[in-house]
């Protein structure tokens, strides 16, 4: 689910073209937009505090075949929501895990391991190593 969440909704339409259909579903609960809090804390063993709220998108569908899915997303794509919420209840049938996990899951998340180490290349090109010289006296 984090990988449906984390994706750009364009790219995750894309993925979705090469499967060839999911199942019908109904609307459990329609995309509903509201705030979160996100918390932050300073250290890893520094006190918690409220750091900024965040915008979010859920829905639930349940589709043909019984199984129920949910989605949060960041931001208010409503369409990005349902897509993933009908995902994650395809993602729970065992005929249909397998041949999505390939077509979308692998795919997505190879992407954003991609992403990832791009931008960790871009961050270690501008790191600064300091260093002393001993100079053989205490």
């Amino acid at each position: 689910m984090g990988i449906l969440a984390r994706t750009e909704h364009d790219v995750l339409t894309q993925h979705l073209q090469q499967v060839e259909s999911l199942p019908s579903f109904t609307v459990l609960r329609r995309p509903e937009t509201g705030l979160s809090m996100v918390r932050g804390r300073v250290g890893a063993d520094g006190e918690a505090f409220n750091f900024i709220e965040a915008t979010l998108t859920r829905a639930s569908v349940t589709d043909q075949n019984g199984y129920t899915g949910h989605s949060y997303i960041l931001g208010r794509n409503e369409e990005h929501a349902v897509v993933a919420a009908r995902l994650d209840a395809a993602l729970q049938n065992p005929t249909l895990r397998e041949g999505l996990m390939t077509a979308v899951i692998e795919p997505l998340q190879a992407l954003e391991t991609a992403r990832h180490a791009a931008i960790e290349a871009r961050a270690a090109e501008t790191e600064v190593r300091f260093f002393t010289m001993a100079t053989g006296r205490l």
